[in-house]
């Protein structure tokens, strides 16, 4: 399987940093399968650190052997558990099942707005589910441990130039 990163530095060898904690699906290396997502983080991170270039590092993943050792849990759509789950980790609130890969919907800026209402009570699940269910979501791979970094190889790059 074929995954990208999306970054304002190549990443040759991923590792698990503790930055932020208050993402989708906590603290963790991310992927993705969809190169434009990747191409989309990369400008994000441009953008946020005045960078020129970005970089969308290429790996090949031996998902097949990771699914077989480790602790996976994937989110097929965006449902109610998977926005407790998002909703929990960016509330900083600790997971009580630890997995080394999580697999699910990412929440792109009209869903981040959709979870915002839910957050502040505007919504409720059934309307922020409703909501979520017209929105095309890409997918995003997250590796938490080093167990799960140890079945990704780096395979290239492309270089993502600053829009004009």
């Amino acid at each position: 399987m074929i995954l990208y990163h999306g970054s304002n530095v190549l990443v040759e060898k991923p590792e698990i940093r503790v930055g932020s904690v208050f993402l989708d699906f906590g603290v963790g290396f991310y992927t993705t399968t969809s190169y434009d997502q990747a191409e989309r983080w990369a400008k994000i991170k441009m953008r946020r650190t005045a960078s020129e270039v970005g970089y969308v590092s290429i790996y090949e993943y031996d998902m097949d052997a990771a699914i077989k050792q480790l602790n996976v849990r994937t989110f097929a759509k965006a449902d109610h558990e998977w926005l407790d789950f998002v909703v929990n980790n960016r509330q900083g609130i600790s997971q009580f099942v630890i997995s080394d890969i999580d697999i699910g919907p990412v929440a792109d800026d009209k869903v981040y707005e959709s979870i915002r209402l839910f957050e502040t009570g505007v919504y409720d699940v059934e309307e922020t589910i409703k909501r979520l269910k017209t929105e095309v979501l890409q997918n995003q791979i997250t590796l938490h441990t080093e167990n799960a970094l140890q079945f990704c190889t780096f395979k290239g790059f492309q270089v993502v130039r600053k829009e004009v």
